[in-house]
């Protein structure tokens, strides 16, 4: 008797559950945009007797049923906790170190034709070319990963990317001695505006300028929460600061695609998931930033991926003129466009994680 009474007390949890999330799904709407996850979640899909017939319907409907479940993200961030429970340390490609996400670097297909790309733009063009690529916390904060977890050797990848053309920034060697410090966020994969503060002393030195002190910090936002954060669902992490160590005064940024001209900082961000675009204003093939009382009158073209957007505000202290280029969405001819820009110098600025698997690195060399 005992037994089927709780037979049949599993059965009516069991039921009473299913009947609990059924009308949670009818009665909430549909949400287009996940701000935890910080993507747009999948809609009820079209139907057609092909679709059906195809199987891409019913495929659509399990994305959409995964996607609009009740109380999703917190059943993403009780799952997670579970296997954190369980020891597990590495979560859709990131570790949780403590209280720190690092990314790990997967694909690295493209390494070494990225390298050899450089060495045709050093090659074709007489505008000197300067190669400063970024460590990622993975290789600074190495210390922090989990014990044996694999990591690409960055380091060693460096070593090899300063002997392949074009004059070498030592970012690596700015950003080690301060590994103590707060160089990364701790839920996002880019550098804080600190960590871009050593890297711009590491491009000034590479080009003999002398760099500008730190100055004061500027607290942009305390409720940030990075890329990391989303895609982990490691989400007992508390917020993070967004600093500012320079202001825009004087300085201008030209969007020339968009054709909008705002300053150094687009703050409408600051009340989006996506704070870290509040500098610049996010990705785009171009931006022209000036600066008429820059150190030098000399024009920067910097080729980058989005690492550039918190490096950019230091490098206005040298440069009346920076166009940052970014290939994925701006593929031209890197040594044609500096030479129609009567650029003086051209920088190759990315993150170790993005330049080892990106394919448009291809436009460096044509």
């Amino acid at each position: 008797m005992t037994k089927r009474v709780s037979q049949w007390a599993t059965a009516i949890l069991f039921c009473g559950f299913l009947t609990l999330f059924g009308v949670l799904h009818i009665v909430l709407p549909d949400r287009e945009f996940s701000p935890v996850e910080n993507r747009t979640l999948a809609q009820f899909p079209s139907f057609s007797w092909r679709a059906l017939r195809e199987g891409d319907f019913t495929a659509g409907l399990e994305k959409y049923l995964a996607d609009q479940f009740p109380l999703r993200d917190s059943w993403i961030g009780l799952k997670t906790r579970y296997e954190w429970l369980l020891g597990k340390r590495e979560f859709h490609d990131v570790y949780l170190c403590g209280d720190v996400l690092i990314s790990k670097i997967t694909d690295t297909s493209r390494a070494e034709s990225g390298l050899g790309y450089i060495k045709k733009l050093a090659d074709k063009t007489d505008i000197p070319v300067y190669v400063g690529l970024i460590p990622t916390a993975a290789e600074i904060w190495r210390d922090k990963l989990p014990a044996g977890a694999p990591s690409f050797d960055q380091l060693a990848y460096l070593d090899e990317a300063k002997a392949a053309g074009g004059n070498w920034v030592d970012m690596y060697g700015a950003l080690d001695p301060h590994a103590e410090e707060r160089i990364y966020y701790a839920t996002d994969h880019h550098w804080t505006s600190l960590g871009a503060y050593y890297g711009y002393t590491a491009v000034a030195e590479a080009m003999g300028f002398t760099p500008a002190p730190l100055g004061e910090a500027t607290v942009a936002s305390d409720q940030f929460y990075g890329t990391l954060y989303s895609t982990s669902g490691v989400h007992w992490l508390g917020p993070e600061t967004i600093e500012r160590y320079r202001d825009s005064e004087g300085i201008t940024v030209e969007d020339p695609v968009k054709g909008e001209t705002h300053g150094l900082y687009v703050d409408s961000y600051l009340s989006e998931k996506d704070k870290y675009s509040s500098f610049m204003g996010g990705n785009t093939p171009l931006y022209i930033v000036t600066n008429p009382s820059a150190a030098s009158g000399e024009t920067l073209l910097v080729v980058r991926d989005s690492y550039s957007d918190s490096l950019a505000p230091f490098l206005t202290d040298l440069f009346q003129e920076i166009h940052l280029m970014d290939l994925r969405y701006n593929r031209q001819s890197v040594a044609q466009y500096a030479e129609s820009i009567g650029a003086d110098r051209i920088l190759v600025c990315y993150s170790v994680e993005n330049f080892v698997k990106d394919a448009d690195t291809v436009f460096l060399g044509q």
